[in-house]
């Protein structure tokens, strides 16, 4: 018998509309910056509005994944689109590595061959960066156990650091004169941008070859199922993301009796919501009788099953 548990999130709506006024605010400041970058002739300010493009991009991405995750289920796409906002996330992290390099390249080349930087004009237009940023990262806060999100604020964070470390290092120029200061300060920003990115690709990645979520401990999991009354065993339990936000589960339980129990099925549905998260759960029962024995034969108090998913 299975039995599924679909609980959606209410929220989905509110992301995507954070994250579309997210991507207008940001796309019109790149336009504003490249706009006056060639206007003054600064070639710096330019090459930042490149950058920045990049995480409108970033924000797009995420976006787009939150409203194909919104999607019906098919015939073709059973679960709809829901894994969009997994290979969003991916998508996300590896455009902004490239970017850290890309800010690496540049700095480690303007130590090679300092170069004098356009002083309180570039400090003005990152002033300006950081508050966009900073507005766009405030607004997607509040949504980190979402991973598709996750992804689109670090990139605003990373550039609202970026842009702070451009003020700070404008403001030290024109006190000092130091050339040297504009690239260390990027090199510096560029690896902690890096060691976040990197866990955030990890996570990416795990999901989309069907990990466990982390949030999600299967030990658990399996300690819960062998405390039910009347299940014996269980096998064929397999646990992963159907999106950033959403966990599925399906298992074969034991129940000798051979009697089939909506109520305990029921039970079991609500508390793997409400113990660990996981919004839909597909279960089969088994009595393992001599004429159609089930795919196991030892108990799971002997022999603790590991092939969680």
């Amino acid at each position: 018998m299975s039995h599924h548990h679909h609980h959606h999130a209410p929220t989905s709506g509110r992301l995507s509309g954070l994250l579309a006024a997210g991507s207008i605010l940001n796309m019109l400041y790149v336009i504003v910056e490249g706009a006056f970058g060639l206007a003054i002739g600064s070639m710096s300010l330019v090459a930042d509005a490149s950058h920045n493009f990049s995480d409108v991009l970033g924000l797009l991405l995420a976006w787009g994944a939150v409203r194909l995750s919104q999607s019906s289920a098919t015939e073709r796409k059973t679960y709809g689109m829901r894994r969009s906002t997994i290979l969003s996330s991916l998508l996300n992290a590896i455009l902004l590595l490239v970017a850290v390099g890309a800010i690496g390249v540049e700095a480690i080349h303007k130590i090679m061959t300092p170069t004098p930087i356009s002083g309180m004009t570039v400090i003005v237009v990152a002033l300006i960066g950081m508050i966009v940023n900073g507005i766009t990262a405030f607004i997607l806060a509040g949504n980190h156990h979402d991973l598709n999100v996750r992804s689109a604020f670090l990139h605003m964070l990373a550039d609202t650091a970026i842009s702070f470390g451009v003020v700070l290092t404008g403001v030290i120029y024109l006190y000092t004169g130091w050339t040297w200061v504009d690239p260390v300060v990027s090199l510096l920003i560029a690896v902690t941008i890096a060691i976040s990115t990197w866990d955030l690709l990890l996570e990416s990645v795990h999901l989309a070859l069907d990990g466990v979520p982390k949030e999600i401990d299967s030990s658990k999991v399996t300690d819960y199922f062998r405390s039910i009354p009347g299940i014996t065993n269980f096998h064929d339990l397999h646990i992963w993301a159907l999106s950033s936000t959403e966990a599925a589960l399906t298992v074969h339980l034991v129940k000798p009796d051979g009697q089939l129990d909506d109520a305990l099925l029921d039970r079991i549905r609500h508390e793997l919501h409400d113990q660990f998260h996981i919004e839909h759960a597909s279960i089969q029962l088994e009595a393992c009788d001599c004429h159609h024995p089930c795919s196991i034969t030892t108990s799971t108090a002997d022999h603790p099953p590991d092939r969680a998913h």
